[in-house]
C-alpha cells in the first residue's frame, strides 16, 4: 500500500476519534430533553465512529516516510469529505432531516462556515440536533486538522504540509519551532475567544444555550442560529454589539494575536491587511448608512441608532463570511445591495476563520492595478508590491493572482450550473457567491428571509461541492483532479 494511502486512513482514525468525542455533549443534550429519536442518533453515530476509529488507530501503523505537499491535500480533502458525511447522519437518523443530500447539504455548510441551510423551520427541531448543527461551525473555523495537527508529530507525521493544505489563506508560517505547538497556541486563543463571548452573550440576557450557539456561530464565522429570524430574534442591542465584536475579531488573522501577545499592539495596527480589512468594514457601513438614512427621511435619532446597529451588523456578517441577519439586506435600497453583493468576493484575513478571497489578496490586486498604472506612466521605474514594508517575490505574487482568477472561474462554474434550475440572474448568481465565499445568506430566492430548500438535489450538490472548495481554498481540492497528481514521478 502506498505511504499516502497508509497516512490518509490513519488520520481518518483520529477524525473518527473527534468526531465522536464531539457529538458526546449533543447527544446527553437529547437524552437530557427527552429527544429519544436525537439522542439514539448521536450514540449510534458515536459508536460507530468510536470502534472503527480505534481499530485504524490501534492497527494502522504509519508510513516510514515524510508526508508530501502532494498527500497534505488527499489527506485534508478525505478528512473534510469524512467530517461532512458523518456529521450528516445524525440529521437523517433522528428524521430531523429526511432526505440525506439535504442533511449533507447542512453538514457541509456547518463544517465549512457557511451557514446557508435547507431548513424552512428551524425552531422545531430539537435543541441536540440545533446543537450539534452549530457546533461543527466551531469544529470547522479553525480547522479539523489544525486539531489533529497537535498529535501528529506523536503518530510520525509531519504537520506542516497537512496544515499548509487546510490554513485558510495565501500563507502559513510557523509561530513556534515546532508547527504541533503553534496549533496548540492558536486553538487556545479560539478557545479563549470561544469561552469569554458565552459569559458575555449569557451576562446580556441570553440563556446558556442560547450564547453557546451564537459563540459557535460568530467565533467560527459561520451563522447557524436556532432561531428563524437569526440574531434578530432577541431584539438585544447588547448582544448584538458583542455579536459584532466577536465577528470581526475572528475574522483577524490570528498569528497577529500570538504576534500581538508577545510584541505589543503595534503588530496589530501596523499590519497592512488589519488596515485594509477595517478601512472597508468603515467605508461600506458609513455609506449604507447614509444611504438608508437618506432613504428613510432622517425618522429621528432612535431610528439611525437602530439604522447604524443593522447597518455594521450585516457589514460585520458578511465581509467576515458568518451569514448572522438581523435585518433583511435584500430590502435595502439598490446602491447598499451593490456593496453588500461586492463584500460577498472580499471575505476575512488570511489565517482566520473568514472565508472569500481574503483581504490581502485583495490588497496585492489593487496594488499590482496601481504599479500597472504607474510603469504606464514611468515604463523604466522598477516598482515593487510590497505588504507590511517586505517586497513579495514573484511567486507570491504570481500565486495571489492565480488564485483570484481560478476563484472566478470556479464562481462562473458554480453559477451556470446552479442556473439550469432556472432560477433568476442575481439568485444563481449570489447563491453560488454566498457558497464559494462561505457566507451562508445570498439575494434573492435564497436571500437573508430565506433558505436553499427550493434547489434540486444536484444544486445542493453543487452548492456542498463550492462549500468545501472555498473552505479548502481551491487548489487543495481541485489539484486532486490533476492527472499529474496521481503520477508518483511528476508530483512531489
Amino acid at each position: 500500500m502506498s505511504n499516502r494511502l497508509r497516512d490518509t486512513i490513519l488520520i481518518q482514525g483520529y477524525i473518527l476519534l473527534v468526531m465522536a468525542a464531539a457529538m458526546f455533549i449533543p447527544c446527553c443534550i437529547g437524552f437530557t430533553n427527552g429527544e429519544d429519536d436525537a439522542a439514539s442518533a448521536f450514540a449510534l453515530t458515536m459508536l460507530f465512529c468510536f470502534i472503527t476509529g480505534c481499530c485504524i488507530v490501534k492497527y494502522w501503523k504509519p508510513s516510514p516516510a515524510r508526508v508530501k505537499a502532494r498527500d497534505g491535500f488527499l489527506v485534508v480533502f478525505v478528512s473534510w469529505m469524512l467530517a461532512s458525511l458523518i456529521g450528516a447522519v445524525p440529521f437523517f437518523a433522528s428524521g430531523a432531516i429526511p432526505n440525506f443530500i439535504d442533511a449533507f447539504f447542512e453538514s457541509c455548510s456547518g463544517f465549512s462556515t457557511t451557514g446557508s441551510s435547507i431548513l424552512t423551520d428551524i425552531e422545531v427541531l430539537p435543541r441536540s440536533i440545533l446543537f450539534w448543527r452549530s457546533f461543527t461551525h466551531w469544529l470547522g473555523g479553525m480547522g479539523l486538522l489544525v486539531f489533529v495537527t497537535a498529535l501528529l508529530p506523536y503518530l510520525g507525521i509531519s504537520g506542516q504540509n497537512v496544515a499548509n493544505a487546510e490554513t485558510p489563506g495565501p500563507t502559513e508560517s510557523k509561530l513556534t519551532a515546532h508547527f504541533a505547538d503553534t496549533a496548540r497556541d492558536l486553538y487556545l486563543i479560539y478557545l479563549g475567544m470561544t469561552i469569554l463571548e458565552t459569559v458575555l452573550l449569557s451576562i446580556s440576557g441570553l440563556s446558556w444555550y442560547d450564547a453557546l450557539i451564537h459563540t459557535f456561530g460568530s467565533v467560527g464565522t459561520g451563522g447557524f442560529s436556532n432561531y428563524n429570524a437569526s440574531v434578530g430574534h432577541f431584539d438585544n442591542p447588547l448582544a448584538e454589539w458583542i455579536i459584532i465584536i466577536f465577528m470581526f475579531l475572528s475574522a483577524v488573522n490570528f498569528n497577529l494575536y500570538y504576534l500581538t501577545g508577545r510584541n505589543g499592539l503595534h503588530v496589530l495596527a501596523k499590519d497592512n491587511e488589519f488596515q485594509f480589512y477595517t478601512g472597508i468594514i468603515a467605508a461600506v457601513s458609513g455609506l449604507i448608512f447614509i444611504c438608508r438614512s437618506f432613504t428613510d427621511g432622517f425618522a429621528g435619532f432612535s431610528s439611525l441608532g437602530e439604522i447604524f446597529r443593522d447597518t455594521v451588523f450585516q457589514v460585520v456578517s458578511i465581509i467576515t463570511t458568518t451569514g448572522f441577519m438581523t435585518d433583511d439586506y435584500d430590502l435595502w435600497p439598490t446602491f447598499a445591495k451593490m456593496l453588500i453583493l461586492t463584500l460577498f468576493c472580499v471575505g476575512g484575513c488570511a489565517s482566520s476563520t473568514g472565508g472569500g478571497l481574503k483581504c490581502v489578496r485583495i490588497l496585492v490586486a489593487i496594488k499590482l492595478v496601481s504599479r500597472g498604472i504607474s510603469l504606464k506612466l514611468h515604463p523604466r521605474r522598477i516598482a515593487s508590491v510590497t505588504v507590511n514594508r517586505r517586497e513579495l517575490s514573484n511567486d507570491v505574487v504570481i500565486n495571489i493572482t492565480n488564485f483570484i482568477f481560478t476563484y472566478m472561474l470556479v464562481l462562473g462554474t458554480g453559477f451556470l450550473l446552479i442556473s439550469l434550475d432556472g432560477f433568476d440572474f442575481i439568485s444563481s448568481l449570489s447563491a453560488a457567491a454566498s457558497c464559494l465565499g462561505n457566507i451562508g445568506p445570498g439575494f434573492g430566492q435564497f436571500g437573508p428571509a430565506m433558505n436553499y430548500a427550493a434547489m434540486s438535489g444536484f444544486s445542493k450538490l453543487i452548492c456542498a461541492g463550492l462549500m468545501l472548495i472555498g473552505r479548502l481554498e481551491l487548489f487543495t481540492v481541485l489539484v486532486l483532479f490533476s492527472r499529474h497528481f496521481w503520477n508518483p514521478n511528476k508530483c512531489y
